[in-house]
């Protein structure tokens, strides 16, 4: 490839963490690393990497202000703190594998790359996957990070309970039948009330998946079809530069039938015969198996493969969801923005998401759409498109992805949500002191209180 994009090729082993090489066990740092795309310099005085819960607690007791850091793939300064980041890294153990009541406690630093192959060994799996496999379960579920299925719910309506160190550097256990509030105002929790040590996640028994990536579907298909297309298989993505008047790629990711033989026809886009990378130029040898060959789930429902890991990014994102019932709507108001879209962007992908109970995902109750732009590395130019973006999906309430880039003020972000308030309160209940608050906190989240 010539352009790095999502990812790169790696010799790392599958089960093995990779350790970058400025993490080292509880010991300090000079804080000049980047987040994963490299366009945010963290700012954070030094950096911490526990070996154990226990030493967690001791960290979070002596520190007097620190934030969880997980693998850097978000794009703005949510993870960042004016004093201590506090990598999980280092805590990713599997604790338990409950079958009867089909659930596994993990460590919030394990990445799903390291989790997905030992549930399979044991004839189990994850009900949803985001598109990458290296992010870490515990940042994942703190920003809401999703898959895709219009009957999936994002990687946090997997949670069933979790455990995090408190401002005071105490385990508190959490689970919708002990504190509720705590659990639906804290699993996406933006790491405000606490560094999360451990999850509980439900599980089901493992299933095999097939993909199959069809061309070319007409943007009058899509129109006359939307809910059909996006519930086509387990899990719909389609990738769009929007235009042409059409949608470049639909890729269908089913359980797997043999005797699914493939449509010749889907909605007027025709079957690839070959795979494929979502941008159509660059090589698929880091994407998942098409063309409908069986696989595990782990190794179908993420775009990108087990083995590889992220690059150095070579690209921005932004993301921004609207209600499903709003979905269509919502496109054909982007679409007439494509001449402004279409110089900044690599690609857009648009999927869909059940509705969850916790109180700050941006699918809060709703079934949802996500529209995804993979933006060309150039901000001062992106931060004059996002406003665009933003004020033509402004109709539909649209709510940005808290881990990628936006331009939305604080106060429309926060009128967004019905539950803001009572997660403020939340957050002042668990961190009074506010050894957690950082820029991203104070700006977004704890305005909210001085309107």
């Amino acid at each position: 490839m010539k352009r790095k994009t999502f990812i790169k090729s790696s010799s790392a082993a599958l089960a093995g963490s990779y350790l970058l090489p400025w993490l080292s066990a509880c010991k300090s740092q000079p804080m000049n690393s980047l987040n994963w795309a490299g366009n945010y310099t963290y700012k954070a005085k030094r950096r911490l990497t526990p070996d154990s819960v226990d030493e967690l607690t001791e960290l979070v007791r002596k520190e007097r202000a620190a934030k969880a850091l997980g693998t850097r793939h978000c794009f703005n300064d949510i993870a960042d703190s004016p004093v201590s980041q506090i990598s999980t890294a280092n805590l990713n153990r599997i604790r338990d594998l409950d079958a009867s009541r089909l659930t596994v406690t993990v460590e919030s630093g394990i990445k799903y790359g390291q989790l997905c192959p030992y549930l399979e060994e044991r004839g189990y799996a994850l009900h949803n996957l985001a598109s990458l496999p290296h992010i870490s379960v515990g940042g994942a579920v703190a920003t809401a990070t999703h898959g895709s299925g219009i009957k999936n719910g994002n990687l946090s309506s997997a949670v069933r309970a979790m455990e995090l160190v408190n401002a005071s550097g105490e385990v508190v256990p959490i689970s919708p039948d002990s504190q509720p509030e705590a659990f639906y105002g804290g699993v996406v929790g933006l790491g405000g009330l606490g560094i999360v040590s451990a999850l509980t996640l439900c599980i089901q028994k493992s299933f095999r998946m097939q993909q199959r990536v069809y061309q070319y579907l007409p943007l009058q298909s899509l129109k006359e079809n939307f809910l059909p297309i996006l519930s086509a298989g387990y899990s719909v993505s389609l990738f769009t530069d929007w235009m042409k008047q059409e949608v470049s790629q639909v890729w269908v990711k089913s359980v797997y039938d043999p005797m699914n033989t493939g449509i010749t026809d889907f909605y007027g886009a025709k079957p690839a015969t070959k795979n494929l990378h979502p941008i159509e130029a660059l090589d698929a040898v880091n994407c998942t198996e098409q063309l409908g060959e069986a696989g595990t789930w782990y190794d179908r429902m993420p775009h990108f493969k087990m083995g590889f890991t992220p690059s150095s990014g070579e690209e921005l994102q932004a993301e921004y969801f609207v209600p499903l019932e709003n979905g269509l709507d919502a496109l054909l108001a982007l679409e007439k923005k494509k001449e402004l879209i279409y110089p900044l962007l690599q690609i857009s992908e648009i999927r869909t998401i059940d509705a969850d109970p916790f109180w700050i995902s941006p699918c809060s109750d709703k079934p949802s759409l996500a529209i995804h732009f993979t933006l060309k590395p150039d901000w001062p130019s992106v931060q004059k498109l996002l406003p665009v973006i933003e004020a033509e999906l402004a109709p539909f309430g649209a709510k940005p992805h808290w881990g990628k880039l936006f331009t939305l003020d604080a106060g429309t972000l926060q009128s967004r949500y019905e539950k803001m308030g009572d997660f403020v309160h939340l957050l002042r209940t668990f961190d009074p002191e506010g050894k957690f608050r950082n820029h991203f906190l104070d700006t977004f989240i704890y305005s909210f209180e001085h309107k």
